[in-house]
């Protein structure tokens, strides 16, 4: 183990363990005021319940994804010190407009929402959390933003070895931010969707707190069957974006090796990157993949073979981590699909709650391999196409950074089954001890 291996994998540890909370984060929010509106506007007390149980899980959740988040900036001075010298011009006003803005104002403005309940009028404090459900998604905009730069740069010049900013609003508004912000979000709530209905699912099958539990059903039920057809619609212009961009990526996330026209898709394979091909292939659909790629099945769609082999990602990993995410999606929009054909009545069916119930971690786990695809896909590449990940390491000994994983895996080992444990209890225990103001 060397600094950039054990460097690689406290990062990837940190990101992994730091978006189990986010989307949460991004999607709950929107509910929570959603319902705190319906509250404000029908003086039913059922909402009120709603907003404030749904309301805890939100900010134990939030309160997690806030101290894990610390560390990832952290590790770019610690870490990653050529990184930061290299593209700081660029990376830095993104991650400081977050942290002074939309992170700051999101984190003011949930103190306003706890503290405020008997403080604000009704209006006014549905209002704050409209505001802190804005503000995280603005939030998540910057980040994504400044990730999107480093899978595709724009906007920079190289000057005096480094890279320095010259065009901002290129940076922002280009299509591959946009398309990787709609994605994430997307997920988010897909995710956060199956979160509450899942939950409610478990209180449902134990006929408690009905009212409460049917209407967070249908409200999640709503916003995640759009969210789940959406993320399929948009994840298929996002991936023909990749095709053009970071054609690499996509020749991993397919196995695809050679540079052919009418390119294949198998449904099965199984690529070794030390032979350089698929030692398993089952079910080719001939040009399919230029379809997907190029919507024309004579394109033709670049292999791995026509790029270095030293700047190939990890196939294997990428290909399973792509064809998961792509399963789970399609089966979230089928579950999803059946659910509401059956929700009028959904109560009478118990295998679709417990489905409902244990798919919960199925979304974390969909967006984790996600950003596995992301993160992993673009490798060796830091920037792509600029600075290689192993240029990028800071140059300090074994001993720090290994003594930083271990107390990294100790410290949020603890917070995560803290956390994890506090939102599984309250989750359980129901909204029946919140009384309301």
């Amino acid at each position: 183990m060397d600094v950039l291996f054990l460097s690689r994998l406290q990062f990837a540890l940190a990101t992994f363990f730091h978006f189990l909370f986010v989307p949460l984060t991004l999607g709950l929010s929107f509910m929570v005021a959603y319902w705190e509106t319906k509250y404000v506007r029908t003086d039913d007390e059922f909402y009120l319940k709603m907003t404030k149980f749904w309301g805890k899980l939100f900010l134990i959740n939030f309160a997690l994804g806030v101290v894990t988040g610390i560390t990832l900036e952290f590790q770019f001075g610690t870490n990653w010190s050529q990184y930061s010298a290299y593209v700081g011009d660029i990376f830095g006003p993104l991650l400081a407009i977050e942290a002074t803005v939309a992170f700051f104002l999101e984190s003011t403005l949930l103190g306003v929402w706890i503290f405020g309940w008997n403080k604000l009028s009704k209006r006014m404090h549905a209002a704050v959390i409209w505001l802190v459900a804005c503000a995280s998604t603005i939030s998540a905009f910057w980040i994504v933003a400044a990730n999107a730069w480093m899978q595709h740069p724009v906007g920079y010049a190289i000057r005096n070895g480094r890279a320095e900013l010259v065009d901002f609003w290129a940076v922002v508004t280009q299509k591959f931010a946009l398309l990787e912000f709609l994605h994430t979000v997307t997920s988010a709530y897909v995710l956060s969707a199956f979160f509450v209905m899942g939950i409610s699912a478990y209180h449902l099958l134990r006929k408690q707190h009905l009212e409460i539990f049917q209407r967070s059903f249908r409200t999640a039920l709503v916003l995640g069957l759009i969210s789940a057809y959406g993320l399929i619609i948009q994840g298929h212009y996002h991936g023909v974006d990749l095709a053009i961009k970071q054609p690499t990526k996509v020749a991993a996330m397919e196995a695809h090796w050679d540079t052919t026209t009418q390119a294949p898709v198998f449904l099965i394979a199984w690529p070794s990157q030390s032979q350089a091909k698929n030692i398993i292939e089952f079910g080719r659909m001939p040009g399919l993949l230029s379809i997907m790629a190029f919507h024309f099945p004579d394109a033709e769609v670049m292999g791995l073979h026509s790029f270095p082999a030293d700047e190939w990602p990890p196939v294997a990993l990428v290909f399973v981590s792509f064809r998961t995410m792509v399963g789970l999606g399609f089966y979230f929009a089928a579950l999803l699909t059946v659910v509401w054909i059956k929700r009028q009545k959904i109560i009478d069916y118990p295998f679709l709650l417990k489905l409902m119930l244990y798919s919960i971690p199925l979304p974390y786990l969909a967006i984790e391999l996600g950003w596995t695809v992301t993160e992993v896909g673009r490798q060796p590449w830091i920037v792509y196409g600029l600075i290689k990940t192993s240029e990028a390491v800071s140059p300090i000994v074994t001993s720090q950074v290994l003594t930083s994983l271990i107390g990294f895996l100790v410290v949020y080992g603890f917070l995560g089954l803290t956390g994890f444990w506090l939102i599984a209890r309250f989750a359980r225990k129901g909204p029946g001890d919140l009384q309301p103001h």
